[in-house]
């Protein structure tokens, strides 16, 4: 134990503060499922299954899912709800590392900016579809050049006429581009224009509904996450049964399924596969952790894993279906391949599938389910992100005021998105923010507005697909595999299972060991390296590229995000005493103050941390104090036991 973080532990233990948990038994399985099943389901995952094998991609999907996704997801989910802290504080198993959870919250808040302004745009298309006939139906608009073309005028006579798409421009497209964004009045990223004022009150509108949702912490959200996580699936549903009746809908089924097993020899589809599981899941972002530690000790997460992540991959699977049963029926009406009408990301959201929509009856209602889906999918992912950044900076502020009392020479350095960024600053400064927990959420939401303004420009489409090429990057891969080295080697393996046993009664199979050891980190290091090998220069819609300045800015704020490990290093290595090798050791203990965050929960070998603890056996003093001896207890005799025949035999 570092004995620098002795007099805060016991500070803690004398002044708790109620930090709250989660209020009802599906609140944090829904969470979990909202937090993980978002946007990337609906446009990425049915266009990277087409383009990497169709039928054949879901071979290594499901082996990458087992091999990195489920491993890290438990691990993450174990951490928190054993510790009861954010992803700031949870670093008290290894203060040295602190610097992981500030490169977490680094990113987080970037990513945080950028996606609310998709769920900004959202928002736009939303009550744009409040009409009786969509603005992005038919060509003749204000924005409308010579070169668009809409598909009510492609069939002529009483047969079809092939016409020559090469040259012309779909309204959809046209709306998207010179009415949403009017990104013709922009030359590039380093020429923002002005503020387009519609989308900047759809990004207020968004950040209002996410400080809304966080208002009362995990009381409110996860009250609301039973509709934002479940109504999703309503609407995809109906989605799916009405894209499979449309005619033609086979030839995007077909296209979408058709396996191409040639392609698994090659080493890109199983990276794309990995890369679905690693940023689908939103291992690393702090959420998954945020989630976990607002649970009770006990809590069955092992079961939750496996629901939450086959869950996530069926989702997946489901939501291609129904994007490619509607991009088949469109195919067939255009008279044109699948893949000529194919994309991904906002170009599937925002161009494709608005356009699909003007073809069918009601066109308006289908319009806007489907954004309403869209925004229900992305509120759960910002809305826990933030959290993460609240919790994380009342730890700093915590930190710094103890600094100043005590004059020591050391500072220590949307659901999901907002959820985490709160829980992990309220969890760093507990006595001073967790009583304005509202009012800091507030703050936090206030600046983020203000930081996204640029992204609301006439050129904030540049911005926005820096952001996302490079803000979650390699920067969280080292993020992940950092904490996953830290974990089993620095903490240590055999101590790691030992406190999963004590919170769930048993402990991790050799699958989970054997992953966690050896198969999870040389996958992600493979990832890493594969990533810096074939890095590409972003490039937006094909046509223009970023300037060098641009490049290197995007490539500062990956380094950036590492950085913070080794500035974390040092700012723990000089908080302690001694010689180097022995502050080093010391930064790299858990404090004294580390393990469960109720006394009741404090068995076995946590006992003896607790304030006040001077017992040889402070398991019999435990029992005395809380009486009886439940099933847990039992454990608890079992580790403490174990802990003494490992003294014995190092002895020896």
């Amino acid at each position: 134990m570092t004995p620098s973080d002795q007099g805060d532990g016991d500070q803690q233990t004398q002044f708790p503060e109620d930090r709250g948990n989660w209020t009802g038994k599906l609140d944090f399985l829904l969470s979990c499922i909202g937090y993980c099943v978002g946007l990337g389901n609906v446009w990425r995952f049915p266009y990277r299954a087409y383009t990497n094998g169709g039928g054949a991609f879901l071979v290594p999907y499901f082996i990458m899912l087992a091999i990195c996704g489920i491993p890290i997801f438990f691990m993450e989910l174990s951490l928190g709800q054993f510790s009861s802290l954010g992803p700031l504080a949870v670093w008290k198993i290894s203060p040295l590392f602190k610097g992981v959870g500030m490169a977490t919250i680094l990113i987080v808040s970037l990513v945080a900016i950028y996606y609310n302004m998709i769920i900004a745009y959202v928002l736009f298309y939303l009550f744009a579809s409040l009409t009786n006939n969509l603005p992005w139906q038919y060509c003749g608009n204000w924005w409308n050049t010579d070169l668009c073309l809409d598909h009510h005028v492609m069939r002529t006579g009483n047969g079809a006429v092939p016409l020559n798409l090469s040259n012309t421009v779909s309204p959809s497209e046209e709306y998207w581009s010179r009415y949403v964004l009017h990104i013709q009045e922009s030359s590039g990223i380093g020429d923002p224009g002005a503020i387009r004022w519609n989308l900047c009150l759809c990004l207020l509108l968004a950040w209002v509904i996410v400080y809304l949702c966080i208002l009362k912490g995990v009381k409110s959200s996860g009250k609301v996450v039973y509709f934002t996580a479940t109504f999703p699936y309503l609407i995809l549903i109906m989605l799916l049964i009405r894209g499979v009746t449309l005619e033609g809908a086979w030839l995007g089924i077909k296209f979408y399924l058709t396996p191409q097993f040639d392609l698994l020899l090659s080493p890109k589809v199983w990276i794309e596969a990995a890369l679905q599981i690693f940023y689908s899941l939103g291992v690393g972002f702090g959420g998954l952790l945020t989630f976990a530690s607002y649970n009770t000790f006990h809590q069955n997460i092992y079961r939750d894993t496996f629901i939450v992540t086959v869950g996530n991959a069926i989702t997946s699977i489901l939501a291609g279906f129904a994007i490619f049963s509607v991009l088949g029926y469109m195919s067939q009406e255009l008279d044109v391949p699948v893949q000529e009408v194919a994309k991904a990301g906002p170009g599937l959201a925002f161009v494709v599938y608005p356009q699909a929509m003007t073809m069918l009856p009601l066109s308006p209602f289908w319009s806007f389910l489907f954004f309403f889906m869209l925004l229900t999918l992305g509120l759960d992912s910002q809305v826990r992100f933030s959290s993460v950044l609240g919790e994380s900076f009342m730890g700093m502020f915590k930190c710094l005021v103890l600094w100043l009392y005590k004059r020591i020479y050391f500072v220590c350095a949307q659901f999901a998105f907002l959820e985490t960024i709160v829980t992990a600053v309220t969890d760093e400064f507990p006595y001073y923010l967790r009583p304005k927990k509202a009012f800091f959420s507030g703050v936090i939401c206030v600046t983020m507005f203000l930081m996204g303004l640029i992204l609301t420009t006439e050129g904030g489409m540049y911005w926005l697909v820096l952001l996302d090429d490079y803000s979650a990057g390699f920067g969280l891969m080292v993020v992940v595999i950092t904490t996953c080295l830290v974990v089993t080697r620095v903490y240590g393996m055999k101590r790691f299972c030992r406190d999963i046993h004590m919170m769930l009664g048993f402990k991790p199979g050799i699958y989970f060991k054997a992953c966690w050891l050896f198969l999870s980190p040389v996958t992600m290091m493979a990832l890493l390296v594969y990533s810096i090998i074939k890095y590409e220069p972003s490039e937006y819609n094909g046509t223009y590229r970023f300037p060098f300045w641009a490049e290197a800015l995007g490539i500062l704020m990956g380094l950036f995000s590492c950085l913070m490990i080794p500035i974390g290093m040092v700012f723990a290595v000089f908080k302690e005493e001694g010689t180097l090798w022995q502050r080093i050791q010391q930064a790299s203990r858990p404090t004294m103050d580390w393990g469960p965050s109720l006394e009741e929960n404090r068995t076995g070998m946590y006992v003896a941390t607790l304030a006040g603890s001077q017992s040889p056996k402070p398991l019999m003093v435990h029992m005395r104090k809380y009486g009886g001896i439940t099933s847990y207890e039992n454990i608890a005799f079992q580790i403490d036991k174990e802990i003494e025949e490992e003294e014995e035999e190092s002895i020896m």
